[in-house]
């Protein structure tokens, strides 16, 4: 997954490179490079990303329920705040 990340992420920068590249030229084909690498690192890129680094987390860790509540006042009274 982190190899297909970096190719992924490899490829959108080279995408908007090229479009600022030949954008001066062929200006709806560089709008266009530019475009479609912008949408695709927020559309593909992004999730994949978020997706990779949450994988194996706990979201109940994260969420505040009745035990994380009692755990949190329960370390607020060991330190006396």
């Amino acid at each position: 997954m982190r190899i297909v990340l970096i190719v992924l992420i490899v490829l959108i920068a080279g995408g908007t490179c090229f479009g600022f590249y030949i954008r001066p030229e062929d200006y709806r084909l560089g709008e266009l490079c530019i475009g479609i690498s912008i949408a695709s690192l927020f559309f593909l890129w992004m999730p994949l990303f978020i997706f990779h680094r949450w994988r194996k987390r706990s979201f109940k860790d994260y969420m505040l329920t009745k035990e994380n509540i009692d755990k949190m006042r329960d370390e607020g009274r060991k330190k006396n705040l």
